[in-house]
């Protein structure tokens, strides 16, 4: 029994951990923070995201799922992916914008404390949990993981060089199009339901062969960058094709139903001039 209740803390250390990594990347962007103080903070974030990932796996292979470990996990994501990154890319880029970028950076912060708070309702509603195999919304790690990788291959490409000015009203529009998208319904898979295949086989070659391409045409770093715009990328194409999709259907339900009145009206005019539909002949004693 007392084992029993052992396993039950080892996700939850998991999440606790990612929690101290967030904590301390924002120790470092703290005060007059340089670019290697950002990189480390980058870096802590990213270790974050390693062991958030971890957490849920680890208490399903445990049995171990509690609704205190969903509550926990959100928590932590508010740390290690909202005000982390957020506190990260304002010393980072957005800080000499002056009020549009402290804006910007708590938007960010606020849009994924948001976004938690719509998954866990979804959650509560949802007979099988969080499970299935399509996310509401970015996801916030995901969110949070563009903003590091950016930072991570700049700085590695630059070699330790701090951002041009011309790239600190970008960085604020990729921000505020991250934040959206945590709150927007755009669908982005889980990849929870997916089998070794030969379509998932030949989709692997292709991302092996397109992180070749980027690594050799340009520097090797690029490739968290990539991995995470093709993520970003992947659901606004699914959810465009989606709403196309249902715009047709929509418009051919619309045509069907006027075709079908159109008939019917046409039968209620034959049946009134055969005589064997009702007439207004006027008064019974005419």
């Amino acid at each position: 029994m007392k084992l029993r209740k052992l396993m039950f803390v080892l996700p939850n250390l998991f999440t606790v951990t990612s929690i101290f990594c967030g904590f301390y990347a924002i120790t470092l962007c703290a005060g007059e923070a340089d670019p290697v103080h950002l990189y480390q903070a980058a870096l802590a974030i990213f270790f974050a995201m390693f062991f958030d990932g971890f957490d849920g796996r680890v208490a399903r292979l445990t049995k171990t799922q509690s609704d205190f470990g969903v509550q926990l996990d959100s928590l932590a994501d508010v740390v290690s992916f909202g005000a982390a990154p957020a506190l990260l890319v304002y010393k980072w880029a957005l800080a000499p914008l002056g009020f549009a970028g402290l804006f910007i950076s708590f938007a960010f912060a606020a849009c994924g404390a948001l976004r938690l708070a719509r998954f866990n309702v979804l959650a509560a509603r949802n007979p099988h949990g969080g499970g299935g195999s399509f996310f509401v919304g970015l996801p916030i790690p995901i969110a949070a993981g563009m903003l590091v990788s950016v930072i991570i291959s700049h700085h590695v490409a630059s070699q330790g060089e701090p951002l041009r000015e011309s790239a600190y009203v970008p960085v604020a529009v990729a921000v505020a199009g991250l934040s959206l998208l945590m709150v927007s319904t755009v669908r982005y898979r889980t990849f929870k339901d997916t089998r070794p295949n030969r379509k998932s086989a030949a989709v692997f070659m292709l991302m092996v062969a397109a992180g070749v391409a980027i690594a050799t045409q340009y520097h090797p770093a690029w490739l968290l960058v990539a991995c995470c715009g093709a993520y970003l990328a992947l659901g606004l194409v699914e959810s465009a094709v989606q709403v196309r999709t249902h715009l047709a259907a929509r418009k051919l339900a619309a045509g069907s139903a006027a075709v079908a009145g159109v008939i019917d009206d046409e039968d209620d005019d034959e049946e009134s001039e055969d005589g064997e539909g009702p007439r207004n002949n006027g008064p019974a004693f005419l």
